[in-house]
């Protein structure tokens, strides 16, 4: 089947779905300028820290228990890294799937806050985001723009503990919310699954398709490169996020673009 038969038929069931996931990764925002992080190329690609240590004991709940002075030296790299990337078309198109369909929802492993930027309101941020903070010692949190300005590590203004992103370090359990919410949703039915710039490696992000497949649900992947689900998705679209919504979005609106 030919690239722009398979946009065709894409298209066709974005067009007669009324709940539709859509799940996201690292691919996702590397069309808004952000590198990966242990990829090739990705800003710790087989490299140890400055201390001596992999990029997951660094960023591991153990570390910022022990020492947030390093969790947060390498945090604050990531946050550095993605201050002042703007959501691309691709999250512009799903946020506005989302206007028009209230069934359409978002699971992302990525904390830059990109899809609630673009206005993405039904969202699991299944890792969290660097925007918010909370405190280790108490019930106070916050949310800031960026990390410019802030002291590293930052003392909590309400109890003097430590505040720390609210995001899953490694080693760290997801949040039973954002499971909790995942689960509902899968349990009241889905139209459609969409898997777009992410490898699937883990459970929980490759669960919706491996569950797509057993009830005869249809999905789609959007990824230039072979995943964990590539095998078991109903259509593959070989193309980047930014090349491929875009596309689709076309074909649904013909006579209605969505600027770049």
């Amino acid at each position: 089947m030919s690239e722009a038969d398979t946009l065709d038929r894409v298209t066709r069931l974005i067009a007669d779905a009324s709940r539709i996931l859509f799940i996201t990764g690292a691919g996702m925002s590397a069309d808004s300028g952000l590198p990966t992080y242990r990829g090739i190329g990705g800003l710790y690609h087989e490299r140890l820290t400055d201390e001596g240590l992999t990029i997951e004991d660094a960023l591991s709940g153990r570390m910022m228990s022990r020492r947030p002075d390093i969790a947060w030296k390498y945090i604050a790299q990531i946050e550095a890294n993605c201050r002042g990337a703007q959501p691309n078309i691709a999250h512009r198109i799903i946020a506005a799937l989302e206007h028009e369909k209230p069934g359409v929802w978002v699971l992302t492993q990525n904390v830059d806050g990109l899809h609630s930027d673009a206005g993405s309101r039904h969202l699991i941020e299944i890792h969290g985001t660097v925007h918010h903070l909370r405190c280790t010692e108490c019930t106070h949190r916050r949310s800031v723009k960026d990390y410019a300005g802030l002291q590293l590590p930052p003392a909590c203004p309400k109890c003097g503990g430590v505040l720390r992103p609210d995001v899953v370090l490694f080693g760290e359990m997801l949040p039973e919310a954002g499971l909790h919410r995942l689960e509902t949703l899968i349990s009241h039915g889905l139209d459609l699954v969409v898997s777009i710039g992410t490898t699937s490696v883990f459970p929980y992000i490759s669960g919706p398709v491996w569950w797509a497949a057993r009830e005869g649900v249809p999905s789609v992947e959007i990824n230039p490169g072979e995943t964990e689900v590539s095998n078991v998705v109903t259509h593959r679209l070989k193309m980047r996020a930014a090349e491929a919504m875009p596309e689709l979005w076309r074909r649904l609106h013909p006579e209605r673009p969505l600027e770049d």
